[in-house]
Formats: structure tokens, sequence, C-alpha cells
């Protein structure tokens, strides 16, 4: 009974890493693409949604979805704009809350990114050890 409990304990841990680990690594990539739509945003505008979403290679529902969760939390708002390239004569623009969430996720996307190049470096120098100890075979051209 006791061992049983424990598998039942063990087996619940695990999935609950499981489901931390894909949540959180879920939230990172919606924050990363909040990060890339207020970036683009602040430099441009006045781009469609349709431009908006071939420079950042999602679907234009997908952006659609991704501005509306970024004015519900007051970080973006749509303006009138009679000069606008836009037809429909708006543009997006960041709030000012929005300026500094968005310098806020700017220091941890480029944190994330030096982690993913630090762990990215340590695993070439680790190839390229097994390379060399495993006699040069192959392309050693990185």
């Amino acid at each position: 009974m006791a061992v049983a409990c424990l598998k039942h304990i063990q087996t619940h841990t695990v999935q609950r890493q499981l489901v931390d680990f894909m949540t959180s690594r879920q939230a990172k990539l919606q924050e990363d693409t909040y990060f890339r739509v207020m970036r683009i945003l602040q430099e441009n505008p006045d781009l469609t949604q349709r431009e908006l979403a071939e420079k950042l290679g999602i679907s234009v529902g997908g952006l659609n979805y991704c501005l509306k969760a970024l004015m519900e939390k007051g970080l973006v708002k749509m303006k009138n704009f009679a000069n606008s390239k836009n037809k429909f004569g708006y543009v997006y623009v960041l709030t000012p809350t929005g300026m500094a969430e968005k310098a806020a996720i700017t220091h941890r996307f480029l944190k994330r990114k030096m982690d993913e190049y630090e762990a990215l470096k340590s695993e070439i120098e680790a190839l390229r050890s097994e390379v060399e100890k495993s006699g040069g075979e192959g392309d050693q051209k990185a």
C-alpha cells in the first residue's frame, strides 16, 4: 500500500513538473510574441494587421488574438489617424504602461537569449571535444 501511494505521488510530481515546464515554456513563448509585436509597433505603428503578421511569421488570427490581449492589459491602444497608410485609418501605439512593460520584457528576453547562447556555446564545446576524441571524423566547421 505504501509503495503504491509513493508511486502515485512520484507520478503526480513528474506530471506536475511537466505541466509546469510546458506552462512556463508557453508563457515564455507568449511573452516573446508580445515583445516582438510591441517592438515592431513602436517602430511602425501604422502597419496593417496583415503586414505585422507577415513580419512576425504568424497568422492574422494569431496576431489579432495577441493585439486584443495587449489592449486588454492596457499595453497597446488603437488610435484613429487620418494620415495612416492603413486603409482603416488607425494605428497601434504603445501606452506609457506598454513602454514600461516593453522595457521589462526586453530585459527578460535578453537574459533568456544570453542564457540560451551560453548553453549553446557549452554544447558546441562538448560536441567539439567529442569529435576530437573520436578521431576528428567528419566536417569540423562550425
